[in-house]
């Protein structure tokens, strides 16, 4: 026993050997070359403009990590709401790959295979041209439902007491998504729920047979069997693995740099460029990225425990 301590003690001091080795080496690099290090950088004048913030007031004479904040409350808004409709869209397509009608389930499966197996970046430009060149201008902007307007200019739709209208050569009043929010969020929500559809298919699934005979026995129809017997069951085995989903959303997130909207390695990203701290801009992605991930998958072990004992006092 104290031979395995030892052993990894020993392990210990040697990563924290190379990693001061490494840490050393950088520093010196930096100073002779004359690049400032550190995050004294953040509180200087950012200077830049950003296109669209989610819920943070921001102009070009604000700082660094106010610019850096506005990033990380666009990436967050855009994940939560990816989770939530790649939620819904993937238990709706993972109950018609197994709905007993032949053309809605070959639908639900030709939909997960085309889905899973194109890049999500090539979606992600798919969309993009589809909204930014294949909508018509405002003046000619679709109307699918009362209120809501769809033009290459983005989304609009009402807010209680305010709708949307044609103003000029645009739409005022209430909501809007940008073009760029609207094919990163459609992205990541249709790619990710191609695979929350199988976790969602592969649950129901598991669940025994009988389980299902029984409820018929009781004069469940087909919708109240689902819903009050199969997909409780099927919850428990689904969780652990749409924790994965849910990271990969959260991760993906950041290739809206790709298609211009201003998350936060696009704001990362200028803001390395206009001070040169690659390094502590890099970290900066990386911790933010890491947190997030951290919260994720804290949030989802508890209320897998949780699903779990309710599943065993049962």
């Amino acid at each position: 026993m104290k031979k395995g301590w030892l052993y990894q003690a020993a392990l210990l001091a040697a990563l924290g050997l190379v990693f001061w080795v490494f840490a050393s080496n950088t520093a010196q690099n930096l100073e002779v070359r004359r690049i400032a290090s550190g995050f004294g950088f953040l509180s200087r004048e950012a200077g830049f403009e950003i296109g669209e913030t989610a819920f943070l007031a921001y102009s070009a004479a604000d700082s660094y990590a106010r610019a850096l904040a506005v990033g990380l409350a666009n990436t967050l808004w855009v994940a939560a709401l990816g989770v939530v409709l790649a939620t819904l869209l993937g238990l709706a397509v993972g109950l018609a790959r197994l709905s007993p009608n032949w053309l809605l389930a070959r639908l639900a499966a030709a939909y997960v295979e085309t889905l899973r197996n194109v890049p999500l970046l090539v979606q992600l430009f798919f969309w993009y041209a589809i909204i930014s060149e294949g909508l018509p201008p405002p003046a000619e902007a679709l109307q699918p439902l009362p209120g809501v307007f769809l033009s290459n200019r983005g989304v609009f739709f009402p807010l209680p007491g305010d709708a949307p209208a044609l103003t000029g050569f645009n739409f005022a009043g209430g909501a809007a998504l940008s073009p760029e929010f609207a094919a990163l969020l459609t992205g990541l929500a249709t790619y990710t729920a191609a695979f929350i559809a199988e976790i969602v298919r592969a649950g129901i699934e598991s669940v025994p047979r009988g389980q299902r005979e029984a409820a018929r026995s009781l004069g469940l129809r087909h919708a109240d069997e689902v819903r009050c017997v199969v997909l409780p069951q099927a919850l428990r085995l689904a969780v652990p693995p749409l924790t994965s989903q849910y990271l990969n959303l959260a991760k993906n997130s950041s290739l809206a740099v790709a298609i211009g909207y201003p998350d936060f390695v696009s704001i990362a990203n200028t803001t390395m460029n206009q001070t040169g701290q690659a390094i502590e801009g890099v970290a900066l992605i990386m911790a933010v990225f890491l947190t997030i991930s951290l919260s994720i998958s804290a949030f989802m072990n508890w209320y897998n425990r949780r699903v779990a004992l309710r599943g065993l006092r049962r």
